[in-house]
């Protein structure tokens, strides 16, 4: 037997398995890296997170990956030596954060790698007929195995689209094992670029629980701040939205868009809520001279008001707890507009749950991960492929 095979065969025998899960978003913050020890699988499932970081990204490497993402048209060249290109980086970024924690890489049984989402293509997005469900991360996992020396998963969202699914939101996968909770319905909201929630039912019924995506959560407020600032990425502490007010017909016109009536779940990208979607909504509500001010205001309360109608239309009168996660988090203004909406919801962050809610995500990569190799059993109910994802990369 090839030598990869039996150590991989060895990890997934383990009682104990530490794995690295890497996320890195929409926002193009950086990279997340969770250290996390797992034991069990499926519904045994018991996750720790022992480590964690962001590695920020350099303005350079931004503006390479904002040079191919979420373009329907881009230089091939660009794509093909990025893709080698942005493995290195993480390969490098795992080792610098190891050698920080006085971790040797030996230690460590497995990567999961995210990657980093370029384009996200749903038949409902693309709409044409020929074509299915189609999503590309890049991040080589193969560069990022031989960098570090330790066995790579990678390319999680690929199976989920060849089983009949969209590739996103991922989330139910690793949110049921972890934290569904027998006689407490909970719904678990990660305010990313996009943001998306979990629905986790009391009953523990696989067929009651669903995951989707709402709309915009940060990316097109972000947008904007890029936009007329060349040293912020993002409204800090709703700075710019404070000193703002809410403009009704701007708002209305964010809100006039096919994706916010189709059916639950779905998901959605930058791909359509980019900059772009904001002009042209100013021009049909008259705004396009409107202060910086009020659109931050206006974004925000869109923000918030596509969560809450998704939570409505969706689950209706249940009765739920709801955990938190994800950059927008740290949005004051994003936040209270959520708690004036349910006032009889009780709004916390994961931490409540014993997870930080910055390492959400890349916790998220790592159970799957772990299913990957000794789970694959679970049954998610109808609402999403009972599937085991990840592409192996083997390190020699």
């Amino acid at each position: 037997m090839n030598k990869n095979i039996t150590d991989l065969y060895k990890i997934a025998l383990k009682e104990k398995r530490t794995i690295i899960g890497l996320m890195s978003g929409t926002s193009l913050d950086g990279l997340d890296i969770a250290l996390c020890q797992l034991e069990g699988h499926g519904n045994t499932t018991r996750a720790n997170i022992v480590h964690f970081t962001t590695v920020t990204y350099e303005p350079a490497c931004k503006n390479k990956i904002k040079a191919v993402f979420s373009k329907q048209q881009v230089e091939l060249q660009k794509l093909c030596l990025l893709h080698a290109w942005l493995g290195k980086q993480h390969g490098q970024m795992i080792n610098n954060t190891l050698l920080q924690w006085g971790i040797p890489n030996s230690d460590i049984d497995v990567i999961a790698s995210h990657g980093q989402t370029i384009y996200h293509a749903p038949k409902i997005l693309h709409l044409q007929a020929e074509y299915d469900n189609a999503t590309l991360q890049i991040g080589d996992a193969d560069h990022i195995a031989v960098q570090t020396g330790i066995i790579t998963l990678s390319d999680f969202r690929q199976k989920h689209i060849a089983a009949g699914g969209e590739g996103a939101p991922l989330a139910l996968y690793g949110d049921y094992l972890l934290f569904s909770q027998l006689g407490k319905n909970v719904v678990l909201l990660n305010i990313g670029g996009i943001a998306n929630f979990t629905y986790l039912d009391g009953s523990l019924d696989a067929n009651k629980m669903f995951s989707t995506d709402v709309g915009p959560g940060n990316t097109l407020m972000d947008a904007v701040v890029q936009q007329h600032y060349s040293n912020k990425y993002f409204d800090e502490n709703a700075t710019i939205a404070l000193a703002g007010i809410v403009n009704e017909p701007l708002l209305a016109a964010l809100k006039d868009n096919a994706f916010f009536t189709s059916n639950f779940p779905k998901t959605t990208g930058p791909e359509l809520f980019n900059y772009d979607y904001l002009l042209v909504a100013q021009a049909k509500s008259n705004t396009s001279e409107l202060p910086l001010a009020d659109v931050m205001a206006t974004l925000c309360k869109y923000s918030a008001d596509n969560i809450v109608d998704a939570l409505y239309k969706s689950l209706g009168t249940k009765v739920y707890a709801l955990y938190c996660s994800g950059g927008g988090i740290y949005n004051p203004l994003l936040m209270q507009h959520l708690r004036n909406a349910l006032p009889n919801i009780a709004i916390e962050t994961t931490e409540a749950l014993h997870i930080n809610p910055n390492a959400k995500e890349a916790l998220l990569f790592a159970v799957l991960a772990n299913e990957a190799l000794c789970g694959g059993q679970t049954n998610f109910g109808n609402s999403v492929p009972s599937v085991s994802m990840g592409k192996v990369s083997f390190a020699l």
